[in-house]
């Protein structure tokens, strides 16, 4: 693993870590909505280098230690945040790379491969959907009404509490995973996230806010890159049949179900989301 280092895209300040030899292929990870590197664990990172590649992950702006806009006003695009991800890859000297994408982070993945593909080596799209924030498409499965319930019980924190942060994102996940919840986990990541922010509350307002851009679902029989579609067949925030419409309209593309998950990444299937990872992206050994 190697130290922190401030990475420039465009005037913003992103914050990146490497994990492995620079000599292997890369794996760039990208984070959800309103996540920083620190959903990324270090030991998944970890344990994917030892599969023999180079792996990076970074602060998207307004999370972790990047760049922020005031809470309620982000200056950005989701076009923004992937020219932010050929930034992180510039600045490693990588010209093409396995993306993979988490949520929101599979949204930039996949205008990456589409607007950028030679700078997508494989695509790996891990509980997404093939449109951005706001309503589904009528085809598409909406938010389950038991999640809507459960965010309607999570009170704002007071922001200036960090213990109370902490508390307010583990609900959050809890909200969004299939049981057993692994609350241990997600409250590492959150002790990290809010250790490590600037400022936690422009994350969680800023990135749902962002303008989308122009639609690419109706582009996505143009994506050329070998793609892996990852999803639980518990997701409360994007069911299944929206990782179904992904894999069929992506040229190719190959969808495996992890069963009894839901809208995350818990431990207990790293294993599983390692090895699918490392086989979709041509595992070096």
């Amino acid at each position: 693993m190697q130290c922190e280092r401030t990475i420039d895209s465009g005037g913003a300040q992103l914050c990146a870590q490497a994990f492995g030899s620079p000599s292997r292929p890369t794996v760039l990870l990208v984070a959800g909505t309103s996540c920083s590197m620190d959903w990324w664990p270090p030991d998944f990172c970890t344990t994917l280098a030892g599969r023999g590649f180079h792996v990076l992950r970074f602060d998207q702006r307004d999370t972790g230690r990047a760049t922020y806009d005031p809470p309620g006003q982000p200056g950005y695009s989701l076009p923004d945040l992937v020219g932010d991800a050929l930034a992180v890859l510039d600045a490693y000297g990588v010209a093409s790379a396995t993306w993979v994408g988490f949520s929101q982070g599979g949204w930039i993945g996949q205008l990456a491969a589409l607007d950028h593909p030679a700078r997508v080596s494989e695509l790996v799209l891990m509980s997404t959907r093939p449109t951005g924030h706001g309503p589904a498409d009528a085809d598409l499965p909406e938010v389950t009404d038991e999640l809507l319930q459960a965010w309607a019980q999570v009170a704002e924190p007071d922001w200036r509490d960090e213990d109370e942060v902490v508390d307010y994102l583990v609900a959050g996940e809890r909200s969004l995973a299939a049981e057993p919840f692994d609350e241990p986990g997600a409250r590492a990541v959150a002790e990290a996230c809010v250790s490590r922010a600037h400022q936690v509350r422009s994350a969680v307002v800023n990135h749902p806010m962002a303008e989308q851009g122009p639609r690419w679902r109706e582009r996505l029989d143009r994506v050329r890159v070998p793609t892996l579609v990852l999803h639980g067949d518990r997701d409360p925030l994007f069911p299944l049949d929206n990782a179904v419409a992904s894999a069929k309209e992506i040229p190719g593309a190959r969808l495996v179900v992890l069963p009894g998950v839901g809208h995350e990444l818990p431990r207990r299937v790293w294993p599983q989301v390692v090895e699918h990872v490392a086989t979709g992206a041509g595992d070096p050994h």
